[in-house]
């Protein structure tokens, strides 16, 4: 029996699924952070753990071992597209067969099946994938440090950056601002944080910009519903494509920018990586 093993990484944390000839799912798995470019290493241990997991619950702990060489993979990974590094992990990794293409690939695939469409990935970073006539392009996914724009780790470092500008006397300061100051312990422990965050930390702070009445954090929020509904704008020039947002801030960009033509995802990230996965075998 050929087992197949589906990984959904991201700059949060990692999923993993592993099914049957038939398509059953066996078993889940899951771990931390898996962007292949910002941390291969820990992206690796991070990976091969929730296949661990994954494998453990399907076939039981005394399994997990002899079935690891037998599997044949798909990997939607954050940070796959950086040269060399997909190959890089695909060489570090024991399965007999992989495919690793960007989280940006698997979540179309998941997102749209075979339909046309376009999926707005707004989690941790933010990337746009086109899938028209059978073929995907996506837009964006270049990480934090280029891009990202709209993503969470953009509109935590945004809200921090923001309150040292009040700071200075650049902007105003508000109980929102002041809030965060606040927590880090004034506006040195913040730039002390920012020396060695990762895009995950910034994005902690995501949900609560999006969904605080204060003035500062709305006027953030805007700034980023604006820039993707220009992006998304830019994508269905010429066409009637519709928008499937995904992601841990999908939601709420979906319900921000509700008079853009929408469908819902027909399935997840990890299901696109199974499909990823079932192309290789």
């Amino acid at each position: 029996m050929t087992l197949f093993l589906a990984i959904d990484g991201g700059g949060t944390g990692c999923r993993a699924a592993v099914a049957d000839d038939s398509g059953c799912v066996l078993g889940h798995g899951h771990g931390g952070p898996a962007n292949i470019a910002s941390d291969h290493e820990a992206a690796r241990s991070n990976i091969l753990a929730a296949t661990e997991m994954a494998l453990a619950a399907a076939l039981g702990p005394t399994e997990v071992r002899q079935a690891l060489p037998q599997l044949v993979a798909g990997l939607g990974l954050a940070g796959a597209n950086a040269a060399g590094v997909a190959g890089r992990l695909r060489l570090a990794l024991p399965f007999a067969r992989t495919r690793i293409e960007t989280d940006a690939i698997a979540a179309a695939k998941g997102a749209l099946a075979d339909a046309d469409g376009i999926v707005a990935a707004l989690g941790t970073g933010s990337v746009f994938a086109v899938q028209y006539q059978g073929s995907i392009r996506t837009f964006g996914g270049w990480g934090l440090v280029l891009g990202d724009e709209g993503g969470g780790a953009h509109l935590g470092r945004a809200a921090l950056s923001l309150a040292l500008r009040a700071v200075d006397g650049f902007a105003t300061m508000t109980p929102f601002l002041q809030g965060l100051l606040d927590e880090h312990g004034g506006a040195a422990s913040v730039v002390s944080f920012a020396q060695s965050a990762r895009a995950a930390d910034f994005a902690q702070l995501a949900p609560r910009v999006v969904q605080s009445a204060d003035p500062a954090a709305q006027s953030l929020w805007s700034a980023c519903t604006d820039g993707v509904s220009a992006v998304i704008a830019d994508l269905r020039k010429g066409t009637d494509l519709p928008v499937t947002f995904i992601g841990g801030l999908g939601p709420f960009y979906a319900e921000a920018l509700r008079q853009i033509p929408q469908v819902k995802a027909k399935g997840t990230t990890l299901d696109g990586a199974m499909l990823l996965a079932r192309e290789v075998g």
